[in-house]
């Protein structure tokens, strides 16, 4: 249920599950837990503005019968150059069709068609680095569908409680514990002002990934690595933050803020060309458009960069109106409203930053390092994704861990425990009267990132990034203990935190991998292995 904020009168609220985030992991993890656990879910916006809503793609499972686990897991292996965990994929793509029907119970409208006996059947399109077409979607809408389902059943559970506009300041830890344990999160009520602690006997985060930290991306400005930064501090393994993807294909105008054009396009015939109408995919891979995005990426940069393009165009006008309007209703209008009509002309595109596909360091369930505290969806490292993830994979990846911790917070041998957890303490802060500070680190971050941490990397760019994200760290760190906190100041806290792992990890991998390529070091490792940075050491 939607909580009227002015109602609650109590500075600590107890739950048995804190969920923060309410993306697809949050909200299936809330309505799997609710029947038998009181639960608080916490967006730090409105509850359907979440990266799950702008998925536009679908979800990847393995329902064809001319598909298999072993081509989705091959795939998925061959994506993620190497990298992945062969049992967690294969765990995934096991109980990928089982998601699929829980969300058609409750509802979920998937695109249908017939089969050649006349039969209606999910209709499965095909994305870069899919041998087979598995990917189960509505229209070119899928997050959105799923999102707002979700959300109404979410709203008129009595055992969820839903707080929007809620930003988390940090994890609390017991002290009273035999070994620590979460216990909840000091969380800042954006409309009131007021910092309230919210107990818990189980944590999840479900705050999604970092790519905010770069000058251009495709989600939208919540994606700041909150739930990274917090488990960082609070004790936790981080891993693989090197690998950050960037989406092939945004519409290049100065209006759009890098809308999405969906791998489905590519799937469906559209080619990448130069401004004359060239294509040039073939020159970097047998797969041309159906590469996975990394390698897609990469060509796109270098076309732009050796010849000087602003950027490269799509083209999927061969297919005729009717296709088109049929398959992307929702980007054939966005299009046509920046003044581009996808069924008759090819369209601009640039790569933008996309998915983190490192994060906090989990194991099967979504259990962390810290005991209580749990981490499913984009902010998590499973291992699912390796080096690169592939297409339609991350919906995926967010139901079937979410039904996992949902099993192991019921399994659980946690008890509840009354402590006391002190309020949070404003005393000895003032009202900062430089807010432009704030904003000048901002940009200064995420251009850094862009310049010298982006799709092509060098030793010496990451040194500038790593220095000036110092300086940077420095100051924030000031600013944040001296001034009262509020949800630019927390975020910009958490993101130059992400910035200085991401800039970390980066460094100490010697080889050009997935999505980290260094023009240093070119070649592939023998047997390579995740980055785990430890916050202990």
């Amino acid at each position: 249920m939607c909580i009227n904020y002015e109602s609650i009168c109590m500075s600590q609220l107890n739950y048995d599950v804190l969920i923060i985030g309410s993306g697809v992991a949050g909200l299936s993890l809330a309505l799997r837990l609710a029947d038998t656990h009181k639960v608080a879910l916490l967006s730090k916006v409105s509850i359907t503005e979440g990266s799950s809503r702008y998925a536009q793609g679908g979800v990847a499972a393995v329902i064809d019968k001319d598909d298999s686990i072993k081509l989705h897991v091959s795939d998925t292996f061959d994506a993620g150059a190497q990298m992945c965990d062969k049992d967690v994929v294969a765990m995934v793509a096991k109980k990928s069709g089982g998601c699929i029907e829980w969300l058609q119970k409750l509802d979920v409208q998937f695109t249908k068609d017939l089969d050649r006996h006349g039969n209606e059947r999910l209709h499965l399109t095909q994305e870069g680095g899919h041998s087979q077409r598995r990917i189960a979607h509505v229209d070119d809408a899928t997050g959105k569908e799923i999102i707002y389902k979700l959300v109404d059943l979410a709203k008129n559970h009595e055992n969820i409680d839903i707080y929007e506009h809620h930003i988390v300041v940090d994890l609390i830890k017991s002290k009273s514990d035999k070994k620590a344990t979460c216990r909840g999160a000091y969380v800042l009520d954006k409309k009131s002002d007021n910092i309230r602690v919210f107990k818990a006997t189980n944590t999840v985060l479900a705050t999604g990934g970092a790519s905010k930290v770069y000058l251009y991306t495709s989600n939208p400005d919540c994606s700041t690595g909150d739930g990274i930064a917090m488990a960082w501090r609070a004790g936790c393994r981080i891993a693989n933050m090197e690998f950050n993807q960037f989406h092939p294909t945004c519409l290049y105008h100065p209006k759009a803020k890098s809308f999405l054009i969906s791998e489905a396009v590519r799937g469906e015939g559209g080619k990448l060309v130069l401004p004359n109408g060239e294509p040039f995919m073939h020159k970097y891979d047998e797969r041309e458009e159906l590469a996975p995005r990394d390698i897609v990426a990469r060509a796109i940069d270098n076309e732009m960069k050796t010849r000087g393009l602003e950027s490269v165009y799509l083209d999927i006008s061969h297919k005729g109106e009717n296709f088109v309007k049929e398959h992307f209703p929702t980007i054939y209008k966005k299009c046509l409203k920046f003044g581009f009509d996808l069924s008759k002309e090819r369209i601009p595109v640039v790569p933008a930053a996309h998915y983190t596909c490192g994060g906090v360091v989990t194991n099967e369930t979504g259990a962390t390092d810290l005991p209580g505290l749990y981490a499913v969806g984009e902010v998590a490292y499973t291992g699912m994704h390796g080096a690169n993830r592939l297409a339609s994979n991350s919906l995926m990846e967010c139901l079937v861990f979410a039904k996992a911790a949902a099993k192991a917070i019921k399994d659980s041998e946690l008890e509840h425990v009354e402590y006391e957890i002190p309020e949070w303490d404003e005393s000895q802060v003032t009202d900062s009267d430089e807010a432009v500070v704030v904003l000048h680190n901002w940009d200064e971050i995420r251009r850094s990132m862009w310049d010298y941490v982006g799709i092509v990397r060098t030793d010496k760019r990451l040194e500038r990034a790593a220095s000036r994200i110092a300086l940077l760290q420095n100051e924030i760190h000031e600013y944040y203990w001296n001034f009262k906190v509020n949800s630019d100041l927390i975020e910009l806290r958490n993101l130059v935190l992400v910035a200085e792992l991401i800039v970390s990890s980066a460094m100490s991998r010697r080889e050009s991998r997935g999505l980290h390529y260094s023009l240093d070091y070119p070649d592939k490792m023998i047997r390579p292995l995740p980055t785990v940075l430890d916050p202990k050491k």
